[in-house]
């Protein structure tokens, strides 16, 4: 199974979206992530597993208790497929691709439109050499 579908079957399951949630901001350890759910502990302890498997989340052992973390890059691999189905999302790379190639076509005209140092010294006049 490759990445994409392997992390969109993982998150199919409300519970397992609500868990990441949970997640993105601070870890969690199993109770507290148990805790929020009207469900069993064994049955969010599955849906952890799965999130586990999966490489969205990790987990590590603090004494007696499991302390789960989000693992925020499978879930971008994931957004960047669905990405190219949103129209609405402006193609930022081709953009700043060409914001650039107009910042320095400005450079250049700048430059080629200033004046020579020789120009920019004021011709003498008569009075100056008398």
């Amino acid at each position: 199974m490759d990445e994409v579908s392997e992390v969109a079957e993982a998150i199919a399951d409300p519970v397992r979206r609500e868990v990441l949630l949970m997640l993105r901001h601070t870890p969690l350890t199993a109770g507290e992530i148990a805790a929020r759910f009207p469900i069993s502990r064994p049955a969010v302890s599955r849906h952890l597993r799965v999130l586990r498997e999966a490489g969205l989340v990790r987990d590590e052992q603090i004494g007696r208790h499991r302390r789960y973390s989000l693992v925020h890059t499978r879930l971008g691999h994931l957004a960047a497929w669905l990405a190219l189905f949103d129209t609405r999302q402006p193609d930022w790379s081709r953009r700043l691709a060409a914001l650039e190639t107009e910042v320095h076509r400005t450079r250049r005209d700048r430059k080629r439109a200033e004046p020579d140092d020789t120009s920019r010294t004021a011709p003498h006049s008569r009075e100056d050499t008398a």
